[in-house]
């Protein structure tokens, strides 16, 4: 999954205005953020299989603590912890934490059955739809999709580089995508995981654009409000 979690990233700020889009993108993909990094410290390890799936050459062998359920959890709820310290923001805190875990739950769906429950010798699941070309597809754009019109309606531009440049972020994701689909495997897992610092301009860029609009509605403010009170 990739589009999915930066679509899940603009949904959430309907449920949170004032976090900015940078942080949920940070939130929705942590583990994609981090893992590359563990890639070239030999702490988590995946082998590069042409074919290994439709979609994909990564044969996952070793990521508990970025691709763990518990572990995205623990993850979230230190991100969460440090968001609020930081914003005294208890609702905002909430959704971050909770965006976090969010993104086992969406690789779940397209990963072979190799996402751990917890580090250590843990069950493993995955119901495999990255063997589902077009299907895959499908899951992404709509995600993508139906995020990016959360954002759209409950956001508008201050000027033209909030207006254009969501524009150019959305582009950048899809160029990413799609060139990941068609390019050939990395040569390397330490090529993989240069490569995957990429993943980090996204979140820049988003708080870039996000610094250029401005929130025109706040419906889940009132949701979230009668579950968390408001921490000044």
């Amino acid at each position: 999954m990739f589009l999915g979690h930066f679509g899940v990233g603009f949904g959430a700020k309907t449920l949170q205005p004032r976090v900015s889009l940078g942080t949920l993108f940070l939130a929705a993909q942590l583990a994609d953020l981090v893992w590359p990094t563990l890639l070239l410290l030999g702490v988590e390890r995946v082998n590069i299989v042409p074919h290994a799936t439709a979609t994909n050459a990564f044969d996952f062998v070793y990521y508990p603590f970025t691709h763990s359920l518990v572990g995205e959890l623990v993850a979230g709820l230190l991100l969460g912890l440090i968001y609020w310290l930081v914003k005294r923001n208890a609702q905002g805190a909430l959704v971050v934490g909770l965006l976090v875990p969010s993104h086992w739950l969406l690789d779940v769906v397209v990963h072979t059955p190799d996402l751990p429950l917890y580090p250590g010798p843990s069950p493993l699941f995955g119901l495999g739809l990255w063997n589902q070309v077009a299907l895959t597809q499908v899951v992404e754009f709509a995600l993508l999709g139906v995020g990016l019109w959360l954002y759209v309606r409950r956001t508008t531009p201050r000027n033209g580089k909030g207006r254009y440049g969501l524009l150019g972020l959305v582009a950048f994701l899809v160029l990413i995508h799609v060139g990941g689909l068609f390019s050939p495997p990395p040569a390397s897992v330490k090529a993989l995981g240069w490569s995957g610092q990429l993943f980090w301009v996204t979140v820049l860029l988003a708080y870039w654009v996000d610094r250029n609009r401005e929130a025109s509605g706040q419906p889940g403010d009132e949701l979230l409000r009668a579950a968390v009170p408001v921490v000044s």
